[in-house]
């Protein structure tokens, strides 16, 4: 029986190794490498496609695709509560990235109260108040306004943090 398992693997192999005769070869690897510098959002539950989160995460691929940094999500389950949210937070910070950015009433919430005890990180809401420290507020526009200022500010991060 192992004889058999190994001339079908054996067989395999071979055709796997075996030239084309049309001289195809295969396509190349559409993988894509990203920079060291990381831009995570934390959402409410409807995660990118809230309506709060919508124009953020726009703004954030638009700014991976110009400079190759990585971009992710975590959405916020369970209770809506700046409690929960710091939670989720804390998950972010823990996976070190850059620039931390929020969308969502607890989210914003939770971010404006832990970012200054987290110095070296980088902070941003889109909201009303002031910027502080660690952390920059971006007035409440219409979504193609949020999108380009997250951009903006992605894009800039990603420059100040990534070598050159």
């Amino acid at each position: 029986m192992a004889g058999g398992a190994i001339a079908v693997a054996a067989v395999g192999v071979g055709w796997l190794l075996w030239p084309s005769p049309s001289g195809r070869t295969l396509p190349p690897a559409r993988a894509r490498v990203y920079t060291e510098f990381s831009a995570c959002l934390l959402s409410d539950s409807s995660g990118v496609s809230g309506k709060a989160a919508a124009p953020v995460w726009a703004g954030m691929q638009e700014a991976s695709a110009t400079t190759a940094g990585k971009v992710s999500f975590l959405a916020v389950a369970g209770p809506e509560s700046e409690s929960n949210a710091r939670l989720y937070l804390n998950a972010l910070v823990a996976r070190r990235c850059d620039l931390i950015l929020a969308a969502g009433t607890a989210e914003v919430a939770a971010v404006r109260a832990r970012a200054p005890a987290l110095g070296s990180t980088t902070f941003v809401v889109v909201g009303t108040g002031s910027s502080a420290g660690n952390l920059t507020v971006l007035p409440v526009a219409p979504p193609a306004g949020v999108s380009a200022a997250i951009r903006d500010v992605v894009v800039a991060a990603s420059e100040r943090t990534s070598p050159h």
